[in-house]
């Protein structure tokens, strides 16, 4: 895995991407301490407004921006992203009103759903090779994880000497520190496509309407619920309950953050061999009735008189948490990979950019607005109802002898898609090759 690091181009570009994650997880504390700062135990309703204005940001903004990946110089518009969120970041510190918090989140954020799409639409560019680029999603999930671990540490160990808003600071450096990298490095000039005809609408929908026609990216669609329900949970609650409910210092939300993104970490080194196996399929489906249990556990711990008794549970909660929400999010790519042709994989991988957020849509007010009305331990119960939801429907939706290869039916993407034409015979006009072993859903079209 580590052998495409020797590429520099993309090396300078992974070390941007981590940079620039670490910057965002002392944020997302920072953001978490801030709100706590402005409306106390209303905390939580705060961030889960905050949140769902980033969710916003990228579901609206994300699909158009992969669309343009292809046709805007990358290099300065990847470090003019980066900038942007700097600054953002830069003034955060200086909030005194909730509406400004919102104003601020929604461009930092706007920011950040413009750079990723264009981030991975032109790492597939840098690495040609299949086997390199298969790699490169790899560490990338990898980096994901590593975040959730390092950066709650590293806001534990700088708030035990001052004060959270100069996590704030690290994230601008970070920011800007991804930015010099991206300078570093020459990056290839966008390249028209084959579908340069095709209308706006069928450019942006492409990579959507291919997802929603394969049985296994439906059920991940609703397994995307199931995290986000628990994800939710963790993300938005956790500062109010560890500074309201249990009362206890702002280090020891970081710490329990750490918890979480350690048990995410321990799952995503242990699910190569777990993955050799057993089926993605049943890890995931399995992982997403963890979480489940977890939030009626958490529920039930919530009932408890002795706050003093909570902490540690918590602590082992959010470690397995965290376990839970890997093995779901980490097979996500095999899936996607496996589910397109390769000409198709950045518009499928933006599709499920958009997809996943949006139900982090849904689940971040609901966690937010509810626990500040209802209380936590009613907001742990229903948002593990929803979790169990996405994961009966992801195994009804997800046929349990799902091969490895799929024949998809897609009428309205042959109609208009140019990487079909000539690539078939007429009879085959209106057949979709996901791979290269054959199983027909009549139905999926």
């Amino acid at each position: 895995m580590l052998s495409v690091l020797a590429n520099r181009t993309y090396r300078h570009l992974f070390a941007a991407q981590v940079i620039a994650l670490v910057g965002t997880g002392l944020m997302t504390v920072a953001l978490g301490l801030l709100a706590f700062k402005i409306a106390g135990d209303k905390a939580g309703a705060v961030l889960g407004t905050a949140l769902a204005i980033k969710m916003i940001a990228y579901v609206g903004i994300a699909p158009i921006a992969g669309s343009l990946a292809g046709y805007v110089p990358r290099r300065p518009f990847l470090i003019t992203m980066d900038l942007l969120r700097a600054f953002v970041a830069v003034a955060l510190p200086f909030v005194t009103q909730v509406w400004q918090v919102y104003v601020l989140i929604f461009f930092l954020q706007a920011a950040s759903a413009s750079f990723t799409p264009t981030f991975q639409a032109t790492i597939p560019d840098v690495l040609s090779d299949e086997r390199d680029y298969t790699n490169a999603l790899s560490l990338s999930r990898l980096a994901y994880d590593l975040e959730n671990l390092l950066s709650p540490t590293l806001a534990a160990a700088i708030l035990t000497i001052i004060s959270f808003n100069i996590l704030f600071a690290g994230t601008v450096v970070g920011f800007l520190c991804s930015a010099a990298l991206v300078v570093s490095v020459r990056l290839p000039s966008p390249t028209a496509g084959t579908d340069g005809d095709q209308s706006f609408y069928a450019k942006t929908t492409k990579g959507m309407r291919i997802y929603l026609a394969t049985p296994r990216l439906r059920g991940l669609l609703a397994l995307n619920l199931s995290v986000a329900a628990a994800g939710a949970m963790v993300i938005v609650n956790t500062v109010v309950l560890v500074r309201a409910t249990l009362g206890r210092a702002d280090n020891d939300v970081a710490l329990a953050l750490a918890c979480f993104g350690g048990g995410s970490m321990l799952a995503a080194l242990l699910l190569p061999h777990v993955l050799d196996r057993l089926p993605d399929r049943a890890v995931m489906i399995s992982a997403a009735g963890l979480l489940t249990i977890l939030l009626l556990i958490l529920a039930s711990v919530l009932f408890e008189v002795d706050h003093a008794r909570i902490w540690p549970i918590l602590l082992v909660l959010w470690a397995l948490m965290g376990m839970g929400y890997s093995a779901v999010q980490t097979p996500t790519g095999r899936l996607l990979r496996r589910s397109a042709q390769p000409a198709d994989r950045p518009a499928v991988f933006a599709a499920q950019f958009a997809l996943s957020h949006g139900c982090w849509l849904l689940t971040y007010p609901v966690s937010g607005w509810l626990g500040g009305s209802a209380g936590l331990s009613v907001t742990a119960f229903v948002l593990a109802a929803i979790t169990l939801a996405g994961a009966v429907a992801a195994a009804m939706i997800w046929p349990a002898d799902d091969p490895e290869t799929i024949e998809h039916e897609h009428p309205a993407l042959a109609q208009d898609d140019p990487h079909l034409e000539g690539a078939l015979s007429k009879r085959h006009a209106h057949i979709f090759v996901i791979d290269d072993h054959h199983r027909r859903w009549p139905n999926d079209a």
